[in-house]
């Protein structure tokens, strides 16, 4: 037998049970004779029997909550990357060698069965990827918690690359079943959208709007429960799916008119479709401020109904049993929407009302891009959602009355505050929305807490400085170390015991093993079978052969200007330059590897992902190169995939301009796994620098503050640099030329006119020369192994800082004010 957790009730499970469970749910989940199961089925089964068990826990979590009336935390969040939850689910329960073993005595290898889950496409990037780990810290934390957002049919999109250019396919990632999903309809929700608003009084002669006329939609949530380590508590994630509120009009059906009938059923359906709709165009649009306004409708009347029901007397004790985060700005019309509910459904004064909300919403900004911050036309959401427009504009009302207040006659500020930009089309800033309604907010880094009160909103930070904080973002370390690298972390837990995997600062005790030969060697054993590994998925999907005993040089996330992929392939065209003109040899053979996807409409990101093939195709067929350099691009980036690629990684680029990335979690789950950081003072960066120390990471370029100088001072001149460094120049005429667009004339004239002639906004050539330098060192060290291994186990024992669990306890203390209830 196994325990499940370490607490008085130990629920043991024992293999014989295990079996049972997953044969009779072969038998009578799925109505299959055990020997006829293909291997996602083998999946459902296995994971259908788990799910037994984290069912048992889920409502013993629950009950214990009601016992101790806890408060809790609701997580609103549009996106949730949680990847394949199978072996983390075991992991947590600690079942996993229990499963493997009781699998393979009757013939079924555990691996297959990992490989056959899909990854759940319920996001997109390090904001969902966040959300999934907070949610791992919650639960085992035991701290009550439930996570909000929307069941996606479709995922953003599965990238596919066609001789050099993306092509986005539909990512159905819900067309075979998924054993964690729990569809819950007797709890749905009705969502009213669109209509009017009918101006009238009450009978005390109080304005009293009316909304009528709208469209109702129907939420049916889906529950995923969420297991912590130690299998002692089990949260849920609450993801609902849109409905009709009839199937459609059988009087219509029944004249032949059968397009038109399910007309209605079909266009409310689309609501949770597909993550983020394109929102270049006005129907995309639309469909985006439905879909953030159905989350939020869906959400908060959930959180309303579960709070009346332990406490029908009142909302007076609401901000007391109930925290709400919004994660980004696009759960923001949570605060109209709980203002609705309190002021139009409950009936309480407005004042009241107002205390509540700000005392409950906290929000996190996880961006500092102006283009980024989400503003809707004032006119889009009169249509889509009137009265709660007219909540925000009584919201603004009263908002700068007290700025007026406070600095009287300043009517710039006031259009600085104001919720509503001016302009030819007023637009309503969510951001300004999120903290005008928040007690709380924070950002996600030090250096972005500081520029989001310096840079991103002054003003209101010169109003209520004491709601501003930070809590810099962490990664659990069950998913991204005990799960993705079981080869470390087995050495680690050999060595130093388990503790780490609940508690990451025991990784300190790692620190005198960095100079032991024999830990090196095992530790770096571990990483040439992590590459080797890589190495087979780089050629299933590339074609790509590449040798594990080179550096491999790893950039991994979403394909944008900012996050310059560009500049790390400057870098490359420099090292090929070098190699085959000057006839220099890198120090070391090194392999380049990208993964990300670019936005559907992002042209400049898509041109990105073909120069990097394009190099790439020329480099990896030029025989002067000898091996010496290769360059991949691992297409449709997802968690699954990047399990595999970060264990193999020996480089971390984190090269983004400085003052534009809000944190990063990549660079953190990199170094866990004993890569070394090469990146500019952005973000968690800075963190890292100071943990790892700066001999243990290579930094290089512009400081923020540096950037910013320049920008305002309208001093940098790009064409300078190019001018004056015969390096860049080379670089700058090589990808100007048709050298790696051959059938192409000049395709990559966009980029260098870009950098040379419209202010290269990102700094590129500001940080080359240092760059390259920087990458010289880089080449260097690699070449001496014991001094790498040195470094890279450093990293790995520095890194404990940037655990969830220790940013979600920052949370809970300094935010929500919301203890453990332990079982």
């Amino acid at each position: 037998m196994q325990r499940l957790s370490h607490g008085p009730d130990d629920l043991l499970v024992s293999a014989f049970a295990l079996r049972e469970s997953i044969q009779r749910h072969a038998r009578y989940s799925l109505a299959q004779a055990w020997g006829t199961l293909s291997p996602h089925q083998l999946f459902e089964c296995v994971g259908l029997a788990v799910r037994d068990l984290l069912v048992d826990r889920l409502l013993e979590t629950g009950e214990r909550h009601r016992q101790a009336d806890a408060k809790h935390l609701y997580y609103l969040s549009i996106e949730y990357l949680l990847g394949r939850s199978l072996t983390n689910n075991l992991i947590n329960l600690g079942i996993y060698d229990l499963c493997r073993d009781t699998l393979g005595s009757i013939g079924v290898d555990l691996g297959l069965v990992e490989e056959s889950e899909k990854d759940a496409a319920l996001g997109n990037g390090g904001l969902g990827r966040l959300a999934a780990c907070f949610l791992d810290s919650l639960a085992t934390l035991d701290i009550p918690a439930a996570g909000y957002g929307i069941n996606y049919d479709y995922g953003l999109f599965r990238q596919e690359i066609d001789d050099g250019d993306q092509r986005e396919r539909p990512d159905n990632w819900r067309a075979l079943p998924t054993p964690w999903e729990i569809e819950r309809p007797e709890e749905a929700c009705l969502v009213p959208v669109y209509g009017r608003i009918e101006h009238g009084v009450d009978r005390r002669g109080q304005y009293n709007p009316m909304w009528l006329d709208w469209r109702l939609l129907i939420g049916v949530p889906h529950d995923f429960p969420i297991v912590g380590y130690g299998g002692r508590t089990v949260n849920l994630l609450r993801l609902f799916s849109a409905r009709a509120s009839h199937d459609f009009d059988m009087q219509i059906f029944n004249t032949g008119d059968y397009m038109k009938a399910v007309e209605q059923k079909i266009a409310s359906e689309t609501v949770t479709k597909i993550l983020y709709p394109s929102d270049a165009v006005p129907p995309g649009q639309e469909l985006r401020l439905v879909q953030e306004y159905f989350l939020v409708a869906c959400a908060l009347r959930d959180i309303v109904a579960r709070y009346e029901r332990d406490h029908p007397r009142g909302f007076d004790a609401f901000p007391g049993k109930v925290a709400i985060q919004l994660n980004d700005t696009h759960p923001a019309l949570a605060v109209a929407e709980l203002m609705r509910i309190l002021v139009d459904e409950r009936d309480l004064a407005w004042e009241t009302a107002w205390d509540i909300t700000q005392a409950t919403m906290a929000y996190t900004n996880h961006t500092l891009l102006p283009e980024a911050l989400e503003k809707w036309p004032v006119s889009l959401l009169e249509r889509v959602v009137p009265r709660h427009l007219q909540i925000i504009q009584e919201i603004n009302r009263r908002f700068l009355q007290h700025v007026a207040s406070v600095w009287p006659n300043d009517l710039a500020r006031l259009q600085r505050l104001s919720l509503i930009e001016e302009g030819p089309s007023e637009q309503v800033r969510m951001a300004h929305l999120s903290i005008v309604g928040s007690h709380s907010i924070n950002g996600v880094s030090e250096l972005h807490s500081r520029l989001v009160q310096t840079t991103l909103a002054p003003d209101f930070y010169r109003l209520w400085p004491e709601r501003f904080n930070n809590k810099t973002n962490g990664v659990t370390p069950r998913r991204w170390l005990a799960q993705t690298n079981p080869l470390l972390s087995h050495l680690i837990s050999r060595t130093i015991g388990e503790g780490w995997i609940a508690d990451l600062d025991h990784l300190r005790e790692l620190t005198p093993w960095a100079n032991d030969a024999s830990f090196q060697r095992e530790f770096m054993a571990i990483k040439r079978s992590n590459k080797e590994r890589l190495a087979r998925v780089i050629e299933e999907t590339t074609g790509i052969v590449v040798d594990p005993e080179s550096l491999f040089d790893v950039q991994i996330k979403r394909i944008h200007e900012y996050k310059r992929q560009l500049l790390r392939v400057m870098h490359i065209v420099h090292e090929y330059l070098r190699l085959v003109e000057d006839g220099t040899e890198p120090p070391v053979p090194r392999t380049c590897i990208f993964a990300g996807k670019a936005a559907p409409g992002y042209s400049a990101a898509k041109q990105i992902i073909k120069l990097i093939c394009s190099v790439g195709s020329v480099i990896n067929h030029d025989p002067r190169v000898k091996g010496r350099l290769r360059v991949v691009f691992v297409p449709d980036y997802r968690v699954s995939l990047a399990e595999k690629i970060i264990p193999g990684a020996d480089l971390s680029e984190q090269i983004s301009t400085a003052g534009t990335e809000a944190s990063g979690t990549g660079n953190m789950k990199l170094a866990m796994n004993g890569a070394l950081t090469i990146g500019t003072l952005d973000g968690a960066n800075v963190e890292i620098l100071a943990e790892v120390g700066a001999e243990n990471i290579f930094i290089f370029g512009l400081t923020a503050d540096e950037i910013q100088a320049l920008r305002d001072g309208g001093r940098y001149r790009p064409r300078d640099v190019y001018e004056q460094n015969p390096a860049v120049r080379r670089i700058i005429d090589a990808l100007d030329s048709d050298l790696f667009c051959p059938k192409e004339k000049r395709l990559f004239r966009p980029i260098t006119r870009a950098l040379l002639d419209h202010g290269d906004v990102y700094f590129h050539l500001a940080d080359l020369p240092a760059y390259i330098e920087t990458q010289d060192r880089v080449g260097g060290e690699f070449g001496h192994p014991a001094a790498w291994a040195s470094k890279a186990i450093l990293n790995v024992a520095r890194i404990g800082r940037f655990s969830s669990d220790r940013t979600v306890r920052e949370y809970a203390r300094d935010i929500w004010k919301i203890g453990r209830v332990e079982g």
